[in-house]
């Protein structure tokens, strides 16, 4: 059955680093030639949205700003709707540009945001970070990635996540969690995509971040054997894909 709409995962699905897998593009095509509202998911902070669309169009995959869905649109949302708009962000400068109608700050900031800053993460950054949630900022987590998968000539690096798990730890808090695994996430694309979660497959490569976040969503799910996906992981999941595939190419051949 083809699905009425798909939430397709980025880095490690659709991008091997900055180049597309070989089959990427025409199973995208194939999506939209059926007729399938597509979604780009993805939990990095390391580039906005306009530059997630850039990196796809480049690899030679068809993908427009408004259907890429970043946790940074959570988390300014949920910023803006406190009421308490001043923030302490730890994310790259360029990705700041999803944060609109959120103040910048460096001092007596009411949330203190964390993405990937990948070497940016410094001592002296983190403790300043710390100081404030020790002050009664709040903690924004725009995902908890543990490691993602950079390039193919650099493999598996450290993501945000256990950055936010330090500060959780040294400052007695617990973070709002806004990227994929989280429902809310979920819910959003859903909400963006117009469609119940039942016609919408969610595709990934990642059995925490796309299978259980897309299953807990109530979406149907298919796990990709690249990026970041580990032999037995389908089996060993709390939730089982409804599809294994070995790559996205495979993505609607029948």
């Amino acid at each position: 059955m083809t699905p009425g709409g798909l939430l397709l995962d980025v880095d490690g699905t659709l991008l091997d680093g900055e180049r597309a897998f070989p089959g990427a593009a025409e199973a995208v095509a194939r999506a939209r030639a059926r007729g399938t509202a597509v979604r780009f998911t993805t939990n990095t902070t390391r580039r906005p949205r306009s530059a997630t669309a850039a990196a796809l169009s480049e690899a030679g995959i068809d993908a427009r700003r408004e259907e890429i869905l970043i946790p940074a649109s959570l988390a300014r949302s949920s910023i803006v709707a406190s009421g308490r708009r001043r923030a302490f962000a730890l994310v790259p400068p360029h990705a700041l540009e999803d944060f609109d109608g959120v103040e910048m700050v460096e001092d007596r900031p009411d949330w203190v945001v964390v993405g990937d800053l990948g070497p940016g993460f410094t001592y002296e950054l983190l403790n300043r970070a710390f100081l404030h949630l020790r002050g009664g900022a709040g903690l924004i987590a725009l995902h908890r990635n543990r490691f993602w998968h950079a390039s193919p000539s650099r493999g598996l690096v450290l993501d945000a996540g256990p950055f936010v798990a330090a500060l959780e730890y040294a400052a007695g808090v617990t973070a709002e969690v806004v990227g994929k695994p989280s429902r809310r996430f979920f819910d959003l694309a859903l909400a963006d995509v117009g469609l119940p979660p039942d016609q919408v497959l969610v595709v990934g490569d990642d059995v925490v971040n796309d299978v259980l976040g897309g299953a807990s969503a109530g979406c149907r799910t298919a796990l990709v054997r690249t990026g970041r996906y580990e032999p037995g992981a389908a089996e060993a999941a709390e939730a089982k894909p409804d599809l294994v595939l070995d790559s996205i190419a495979d993505l609607l051949r029948t």
